[in-house]
């Protein structure tokens, strides 16, 4: 009969493998060194394969094998939680932790509502978050280290499964006193000979490179920057002008001076913001719940789009 391994084992080999060291896993968990090196000792020996290489001065290494089950354990502990939480609240609400992934930029604008109304409607749910790129964010999916993801919907790897959330459609943003501004909407030819300050994060600078492609426009890149406020704090100052997707609700800059917002005149091919998860996951009851309710409550949100 084939000896079976034990949540402990993954547990313990999971926090090792994250804090990288021994000492520090035993540390989080509240127990002592040996156990945990006994512990993890024991699930290679069971596994048959080294999971974690050991050095004294550089600490843990995962190995091939390691880099494998590590995604599993995680999923396989977050789905024995939500066992006991279910468990525990049979015909009540969902419960336990859930984190969620936010794109860096479009965080600002939708996750704090989200968490306040989710977390009042679902009040056994501990919900936090990570922000990152598109590429952090599939990673954090992929190695079970969040449960879902919200990001825009180009440039999605295989293994993610994904639904649309919302479509956005990008604005020009001008200083007070462009030649430009006196229009209630801009036509992207009419930017050609003007400098742009471009938001130089993935997949900003693509997007709307084609964008003004589309239009036949080569734009003229004075600045590039990965900060949106220091996007909006240049074209402030009257150094060029901009296209962004996000809109905050005032047209000020950080240093409190007026900025023009006005639509491009052009059909404009739109970018979706997505709800993402690894693929052919099971998700937990805390995961469908926040899923179902984004979709419910983001159709009711202004500024998005």
């Amino acid at each position: 009969m084939t000896e079976r391994i034990s949540l402990r084992q993954l547990d313990y080999f999971v926090i090792a493998a994250e804090i990288g060291t021994m000492t520090g896993a035993a540390q989080r968990l509240h127990v002592s060194q040996s156990a945990v090196s006994l512990g993890i000792a024991e699930l290679e020996r069971q596994l048959g394969v080294q999971l974690l290489l050991r050095y004294k001065a550089k600490g843990l290494t995962l190995t091939e094998a390691g880099r494998l089950l590590l995604p599993e354990a995680r999923a396989l502990l977050a789905r024995t939680e939500e066992l006991q939480a279910g468990m525990r609240e049979i015909g009540q609400t969902p419960a336990g932790r859930l984190v969620v992934g936010c794109f860096t930029t479009i965080g600002p604008f939708l996750l704090p509502r989200l968490l306040e109304e989710f977390r009042a409607a679902y009040p056994e749910v501990v919900l936090d978050f990570v922000e990152g790129s598109l590429t952090e964010l599939q990673d954090l999916l992929l190695e079970g280290r969040c449960e879902l993801a919200v990001l825009y919907g180009v440039d999605i790897r295989p293994g993610i499964e994904h639904a649309v959330l919302y479509a956005t459609r990008p604005h020009v943003l001008l200083p007070p006193g462009h030649p430009l501004a006196d229009a209630e909407a801009v036509r992207l030819a009419d930017l050609v000979g003007h400098d742009m300050i471009m938001l130089d994060v993935p997949p900003s600078l693509h997007y709307f490179s084609t964008v003004l492609a589309t239009a036949g426009v080569v734009p003229t890149i004075r600045h590039r920057t990965e900060s949106f406020e220091m996007v909006r704090s240049l074209v402030a100052r009257g150094v060029g002008y901009s296209l962004l997707i996000q809109q905050p609700a005032h047209d000020v800059s950080y240093e409190g001076r007026r900025l023009e917002v006005r639509r491009i005149h052009d059909e404009v091919v739109p970018l979706t913001v997505v709800l993402a998860r690894p693929a052919g996951a099971q998700p937990t009851r805390r995961a469908a719940a926040f899923a179902a309710f984004c979709h419910a409550a983001v159709a009711h949100y202004p500024r998005l789009g």
